[in-house]
């Protein structure tokens, strides 16, 4: 039986979705999974920020009109790229192990600071130039130290890294995962804390979409199923779904365990990244009580939100 997945061409892409198939070839060998490069929006629109150019999707609608017209049997995508109303006809199948969901700050080589210091030069340095796309990331920069500088880059992780000694930015923000999924190396990096910096929600997950009535894709993707992880994206995912965020305001969450407790943190902030707000809400480890935590801190911070511009 032959598959065809469909993923984006990025080296990051190829390596999730390689990732995917040596996973379910391990389980069915006797599958044939061929890979079909699709060219989304997003990757087409370089110079301007994800705010500037739609929202949530524009990573993933063109791969979704080939799923649903059958042209691909399923396709890969990185989680925190999927909106959280899924597009009539497609769902995504269970949540497989979830890498590194942490930010992290890449050093431009020229800076000779010993990794121990990284967190002092980055509180402490004035008018750090630094590389990212993100509101979510410029306004958790701007919590550390206000006097950061945000230079609007996009493009994937090659890109950015060359951009970093091109435009003679001080660091770039990436995601961890990314960095591992690519086996990147010789890099100096400074690793945010979840207090320093909340990722965005579902960040380090894949996504497995298929079509909703192809009950033969279930059967194949359900040994992949990882516990802890589909509960921490659904925590995540009903968090942004009822706070509605997307590319035009600060928003993330993630799951953290302390102790024997469950901890979901967000934060949220006005599109112009002038406020923002941050809380955090325990659950009972189960798929039920990490949605009613989503649900619950979201009505919170927009709450909180909402008095602080009274």
């Amino acid at each position: 039986m032959k598959l065809i997945v469909g993923t984006r061409g990025s080296a990051l892409a190829l390596a999730q979705t390689d990732s995917i198939i040596n996973l379910v070839l391990e389980k069915f060998p006797d599958l044939e999974i061929e890979k079909k490069i699709i060219k989304t929006k997003g990757d087409k629109i370089l110079d301007k920020s994800l705010d500037k150019i739609g929202d949530k999707g524009l990573f993933v609608s063109e791969i979704e009109r080939e799923l649903l017209e059958g042209t691909i049997d399923f396709a890969v995508h990185s989680l925190k790229d999927m909106p959280t109303k899924m597009s009539p006809g497609l769902k995504l199948a269970q949540t497989p192990p979830r890498q590194d969901p942490r930010d992290v700050l890449v050093i431009n080589p020229k800076h000779q600071v010993r990794h121990e210091d990284l967190g002092k030069w980055l509180r402490y340095s004035q008018g750090l130039k630094i590389g990212t796309g993100s509101k979510r990331r410029t306004s958790q920069l701007k919590k550390i130290n206000e006097s950061i500088q945000e230079v609007m880059i996009r493009g994937n992780i090659g890109t950015r890294l060359e951009k970093l000694v091109s435009q003679d930015l001080d660091a770039i923000v990436l995601a961890t995962a990314g960095i591992n999924r690519l086996g990147l190396e010789d890099l100096k990096l400074y690793h945010f804390s979840y207090d320093e910096m909340i990722p965005a929600c579902g960040q380090g997950a894949l996504a497995i979409e298929v079509r909703s009535n192809d009950e033969n894709m279930d059967r194949i993707f359900d040994f992949l199923a990882d516990e802890i992880a589909c509960m921490e994206i659904e925590a995540e995912r009903t968090f942004l779904e009822v706070i509605n965020g997307g590319c035009h305001v600060p928003v993330g969450a993630i799951v953290r365990k302390s102790n024997d407790s469950w901890i979901l943190m967000g934060m949220y902030g006005k599109e112009d990244c002038s406020s923002i707000v941050y809380g955090q809400m325990s659950f009972e480890p189960s798929l039920e009580d990490a949605k009613r935590a989503g649900r619950d801190l979201a009505m919170d911070l927009v709450k909180s939100l909402e008095n602080q511009e009274r």
